[in-house]
């Protein structure tokens, strides 16, 4: 049952890849999305054996690598971590798949688009269900080139190729540094298996520990889009609605949160890498969110949101509170592929308008729509009692129960994000459902609410929107759970939930909510009800500049292209041109092949016919010849000693087998 979780929708993506053509375009919804139903149920029995009893499963297939004192097998783990995440995974992916039979109906290439979609799905599996660090790595790969695939789906567009090629060099960067991290641990630990290396960790030294944890969070950034790996994560908009939402939602940038949460028996041995996360995370929030304020695209206004969710995730890593952060990450799951797909609805209905500001009123066109994605915004702000609630604000108040210089970094600019976030979410409903109409009379004639392939999973998404972090929380980060026994390993220092759940002041675990209160009254001010406002205060130079500087995402991009990208050119050609061409080539094949040749030509021009010549080449030679045989006698030769007996061996049979001699 376990495997079939995994071969199912790799089952799925092979026969609509290769054999598209022969089951059609119906033939191919049905299987990938049967298999994914199938794999989907059978992760919930294992939720249900795994998480609930308790009861983790250990598949060994066989041998892999056996060499030395290096044995990989291809072995699978499930335990409570796996099938946690496992269930968000399959039921977004689900969804998604079944949302996507409506949305590209009328796209030609179908097909492609579903055997890439199960194929990613199956990759993230593989990644989380690897019972060592190579059997992820194989996952950890498969959904990078899949990732590639799926943003460069329009591969006739210039702009998607450039921002599949942006995601695919951003990763593998990550992926190198985790590779090291990879190499580093087999020198230490001398395997690549969880529990031996977790069982050792506490043992070793702390600078290597450090060392190994850097690295892996090398990876973990890149795939989760953390500064300064961020940028490929807006670029991916290029790709069709349904890939965002699987990216965005329960994949690929879920793959490094999921790498630091298996990894967190090495990670709480090294503190002073946590302490780069919890800055880098909430940095990375507080960042993004400033990016979404003032962007204009729809998909990328939730692209932003994803950046500084991912954020919040690794703030709780960093605060050591890896339960908080993986409900997170499942809650997070849910609420964003509702807006994803939402705002997928919306552009499909109004024909394929992106630009916020060209739309409005849509209230009236889409009511069904404009329910769910105030759904997945009030989740995402962490209003009371919605899913999201549960986890982001807990992680605010973990990090202000730390009482640490780190901890209350994070709690500030967390909390300052949870206000940007509610005003730049009212500002996308503002603008998109309740101002007045600012699109095209065509647009809102054809405008209507999506078949039921669509409306159905925003439905379902909408209900775990709102009741599944109420029904899980307790389960997952309640005081004194022990759902997720040896998966996730926190220091008993840095144990802190009491601390944050009963002895903070109320006011300030309050803050968050009133922040998004006023964040979110200020935008429906702002843009629904006096618009003016705005155009009076972005009139001044100071404020032009400011939107410049947001609006560009704090030039990241520029100086990327500038100072990284552009130097790295110019090496390469530097490289190209005088080291391979050059220095390579002369002392290579093409240099070997010109000496010999000259040297050839230089040797028979000694051939000149004159006997003299001859006579004095000869008594050269000899002197040469007596001089070496004699030199001991004259000099200190100790060193050259075997050489000269060489050289004199040489001579004698060149003498010996020349024509000239034998004749003689």
């Amino acid at each position: 049952m376990y495997l079939s979780i995994i071969i199912l929708p790799l089952l799925g993506s092979i026969v609509s890849g290769f054999m598209g053509r022969k089951i059609g375009v119906t033939g191919s919804q049905f299987i990938t999305c049967t298999c994914l139903l199938l794999s989907s149920l059978l992760m919930t029995f294992a939720f249900y054996e795994v998480g609930i009893c308790g009861s983790p499963v250990h598949i060994n297939l066989g041998s892999w690598i056996d060499s030395e004192i290096m044995s990989i097998s291809w072995e699978f783990f499930f335990d409570q971590l796996t099938v946690s995440l496992g269930l968000a995974v399959l039921y977004c992916s689900t969804l998604i798949h079944i949302y996507t039979i409506d949305y590209l109906s009328s796209d030609p290439h179908n097909q492609r688009f579903f055997s890439y979609l199960s194929a990613f799905t199956a990759g993230m599996l593989l990644l989380i269900t690897g019972g060592n660090f190579f059997v992820m790595f194989v996952g950890w790969e498969a959904i990078g080139v899949v990732s590639y695939l799926l943003i460069n789906f329009y591969f006739t567009r210039i702009q998607a190729n450039k921002a599949a090629i942006l995601a695919f060099t951003m990763n593998r960067t990550g992926d190198m540094l985790m590779s090291i991290g990879f190499f580093a641990i087999f020198a230490i630990f001398g395997s690549l298996n969880y529990a031996s290396i977790f069982s050792i960790t506490p043992y070793m030294n702390e600078t290597s520990i450090s060392i190994i944890a850097l690295l892996l969070l090398g990876g973990a950034l890149a795939k989760s889009a953390n500064i300064p790996f961020h940028s490929w994560l807006p670029g991916s908009m290029e790709a069709p609605t349904p890939v965002s939402a699987l990216l965005h939602a329960a994949t690929l940038v879920t793959a490094g949160i999921y790498l630091l949460l298996r990894s967190s028996p090495i990670l709480e041995f090294s503190p002073t890498v946590l302490l780069i996360i919890t800055i880098i995370g909430s940095t990375t929030a507080f960042f993004a969110a400033t990016c979404g304020l003032l962007q204009n695209d729809l998909k990328r206004i939730i692209a932003f949101s994803t950046i500084s969710q991912l954020g919040y995730m690794m703030m709780a890593v960093g605060l050591s509170q890896y339960n908080v952060a993986l409900m997170h990450t499942v809650n997070h799951a849910f609420f964003k592929a509702l807006l994803f797909l939402g705002a997928g609805a919306v552009i499909h209905s109004f024909a394929d308008q992106q630009d916020v500001r060209r739309m409005g009123g849509l209230i009236n066109f889409l009511p069904f729509t404009y329910s769910v994605m105030l759904v997945g915004s009030f989740s995402l702000l962490a209003t009371p009692y919605l899913t999201g609630f549960f986890s982001k604000d807990l992680i605010l108040e973990l990090a202000f129960g730390q009482y640490s210089f780190t901890g209350m970094y994070a709690f500030i600019l967390g909390s300052i994000t949870a206000g940007i976030t509610a005003f730049y979410s009212f500002r996308l409903i503002s603008l998109v459902f309740l101002t007045t109409p600012n699109g095209q009379k065509q647009s809102y004639l054809n405008s209507h609410e999506s078949k039921i392939a669509v409306i159905l999973p925003l439905l379902i998404l909408a209900l775990f929107s709102i009741f599944f972090g109420y029904i899980f929380s307790d389960l997952f980060v309640g005081v004194g759970s022990d759902f997720f026994g040896n998966s996730l390993f926190i220091h008993p220092n840095n144990i802190s939930i009491i601390e944050a759940e009963f002895s903070i002041n109320p006011i300030i675990k309050l803050l968050p909510v009133i922040l998004s209160f006023i964040g979110s009254a200020t935008a429906i001010f702002m843009y629904h009800k006096s618009p003016e406002f705005i155009f009076n205060l972005t009139d001044t130079p100071f404020a032009k500049k400011l939107y410049g500087f947001l609006n560009g995402k704090y030039y990241f991009d520029v100086i990327y292209n500038h100072f990284i990208v552009s130097a790295g050119l110019q090496t390469g050609y530097l490289i190209s041109k005088e080291i391979d061409r050059g220095a390579i080539e002369l002392l290579g094949p093409y240099g070997l092949a010109n000496t010999l040749t000259n040297t050839g030509i230089n040797i028979a021009k000694l051939d000149t016919g004159i006997i003299t010549t001859y006579s004095l080449y000869i008594t050269i030679g000899l002197l040469s010849l007596l001089f070496l045989i004699f030199a001991p006698v004259l000099i200190d030769i100790s060193i050259f000693s075997e050489l000269r007996l060489i050289i004199i061996y040489f001579a004698t049979l060149v003498l010996v087998l020349s024509p000239s001699t034998s004749k003689i």
